[in-house]
């Protein structure tokens, strides 16, 4: 991620489909100044479904696109002096409704889930940032969770690699499993032994994040609204959990589905997004064993955050509230990970993901 002393540019991808009532226009383009940390638009890339999570080369030259709902991503040229798009190519996913993408440490595969179809691909990514058909995909088994609705089948949520980027973790909602495979020079799926790590009965894993020093992982556990913490072995890929903590304060009774996760540059610090209690929670992790302790949460000053992002150079968090169509920023106090709003509120309809790069 760039450190921001420079200005940056910020990348927000969007929900556009009217019969989900989402507003959003394509993935929308802002400048942001490192030293008043203004957003002002660039362009909107218009005439794109769902362009939801988002997502770069290594070398932040080229981005990629899901289209939710859809069969489909999509690869973008980024202009190094304007920060603005210039469409490649658009290739199929092998199955449908695709929420998460990355690529890997070799720049040459992209790897992603199709949730509806509980199936993970790769894609080759020529030179020129134009991405391939579909070269390997892998179907995730195991019995579905107790939900009635979101537990049907597997329905892989996210792909992400620990910090070595050696291997991939890919929480699995509807199978209450979080998977890890290796990738082969070909873009092939190697399961690790064990192959995945078994949560809580209708937990629903949606996403994890990798301690950047330690030998840590954190997931965020949608259908139950908890986060639980995992000690990582980074020679064999294995996941143990440790601890499960609640992602909402024990005076919440109402509704609740826990979305986003992220660890702070410190490694001390975890927040996490609610949607329902509409915040965003700060948790201290234990400097020995990493284990978690809650601090406070912050309300996400709307509805609905789906999303948030820690900024380059670790000064501010953006929460993105899709349902209230704003992307609100918060200071962080390096010290203590607590959050304060600072006022600016960025008014963008359906925000789901947000990407920097450097300007």
């Amino acid at each position: 991620m760039p450190d921001g002393s420079s200005g940056f540019f910020a990348y927000v991808g969007s929900r556009t489909s009217r019969e989900r009532n989402a507003r959003g226009e394509g993935i929308s383009v802002y400048q942001v100044d490192p030293t008043t940390s203004k957003w002002t638009l660039v362009e909107i890339k218009k005439d794109l479904v769902n362009p939801s999570f988002l997502t770069f080369d290594q070398q932040r030259r080229f981005l990629y696109t899901v289209h939710g709902d859809k069969s489909e991503v999509s690869a973008f040229r980024i202009d190094p002096g304007s920060g603005r798009l210039d469409f490649i190519n658009t290739q199929s996913t092998k199955g449908s409704n695709p929420v998460h993408l990355t690529v890997d440490a070799s720049n040459r595969h992209l790897v992603l889930a199709n949730y509806a179809t509980g199936t993970i691909v790769t894609s080759p990514i020529d030179e020129n940032g134009a991405l391939g058909q579909v070269r390997h995909q892998s179907t995730l088994p195991g019995e579905a969770g107790p939900h009635r609705i979101e537990q049907k089948s597997s329905h892989p949520h996210h792909v992400a690699f620990d910090r070595n980027r050696r291997f991939i973790a890919v929480p699995d909602k509807g199978l209450d499993r979080i998977f890890v495979f290796r990738l082969d020079a070909d873009g092939q799926f190697l399961p690790c032994d064990p192959p995945w790590a078994e949560t809580q009965e209708g937990a629903g894993p949606r996403h994890i994040a990798f301690h950047s020093a330690k030998n840590l992982a954190y997931a965020v556990n949608e259908l139950n609204s908890t986060i639980t913490t995992y000690a990582w072995d980074p020679d064999r890929g294995a996941l143990k959990p440790l601890q499960i903590q609640p992602s909402t304060p024990p005076n919440h009774v109402g509704k609740n589905r826990a979305a986003e996760i992220a660890i702070a540059a410190s490694g001390r610090h975890v927040y996490v997004s609610n949607r329902g209690h509409d915040s965003i929670g700060l948790f201290s992790a234990d400097d020995n064993s990493g284990l978690l302790s809650p601090v406070e949460w912050t309300p996400s000053q709307g509805r609905g955050p789906r999303f948030f992002a820690l900024g380059p150079g670790a000064r501010h968090l953006y929460a993105a509230n899709e349902l209230t169509h704003s992307i609100v920023q918060f200071d962080i106090d390096a010290a203590t990970g607590r959050l304060r709003p600072t006022g600016q509120k960025i008014e963008t309809g359906s925000p789901v993901c947000i990407a920097f790069a450097a300007a």
